[in-house]
């Protein structure tokens, strides 16, 4: 399945690394609260928004590297479409709630 050269593929792995690593970061430093409480320190605390997009989006662009450099290059434009459109939600929840 990784294998292959397929755009929609890259859609699917751009969309499922971001939240495979927001669930990780979650666990990691927030397990102690409620999804409530996390979510509602999301509202309130701004930089906590650049903190949990930092290691979602890098692993969207380790992801992008590794099949650049398998030439899987229509994989790496569905990966790299979606990591726009998570960087530029990323901003536009930040600035605007």
């Amino acid at each position: 399945m990784f294998k292959k050269d397929n755009f929609r593929l890259g859609l699917l792995i751009g969309l499922l690394a971001p939240i495979i690593s927001f669930f990780g970061y979650y666990y990691w430093k927030f397990r102690l609260y409620t999804f409530n409480e996390f979510f509602y320190a999301l509202r309130t605390n701004k930089p906590l928004i650049t903190a949990i997009t930092i290691p979602c989006l890098l692993l969207n662009i380790i992801l992008f590297t590794v099949y650049i450099n398998s030439r899987k290059d229509q994989t790496a434009k569905g990966i790299f479409a979606v990591t726009l459109i998570y960087a530029i939600a990323s901003l536009l929840f930040k600035f605007i709630s």
